[in-house]
C-alpha cells in the first residue's frame, strides 16, 4: 500500500485515503485521512475508490458535533455524582 491509495480499515469498515506509511518494531502503519490515525496494515485492505469519500476538517467537526461532551460539562457532571451507594469491585 502507497500513499494516494484507498484502504478500509477491516474491524471497523473505515476507509480513507493512505496519507503517509510508516514502519515501526517490525510492522507497517498506514494513516488514513479520515480518521488521521494510523493503522496495522495488517488490518487494512484495499478499497474500491466508490467506498471513499473525501471528508474535510471543518465537515469531520460538523459530524461528530452534538455527540461528544465538552471537558467543562464532563467536569461540572462529575461533581455532581453521588458514589456513596457504589460498593468497590473488581481484582487484587
Amino acid at each position: 500500500m502507497k500513499v494516494g491509495d484507498i484502504a478500509k480499515y477491516v474491524p471497523t469498515s473505515t476507509v480513507g485515503k493512505v496519507t503517509e506509511v510508516m514502519e515501526r518494531d517490525g510492522k507497517t502503519w498506514i494513516r488514513l485521512d479520515f480518521t488521521g490515525l494510523f493503522y496495522d496494515l495488517a488490518h487494512l485492505e484495499p478499497a474500491p475508490e466508490s467506498e471513499y469519500s473525501p471528508v474535510a476538517y471543518k465537515d469531520r467537526e460538523k459530524r461528530f458535533e452534538g455527540k461528544m461532551q465538552s471537558v467543562k460539562d464532563v467536569e461540572d457532571t462529575a461533581r455532581e455524582v453521588d458514589i456513596s451507594e457504589f460498593m468497590p469491585s473488581g481484582g487484587g
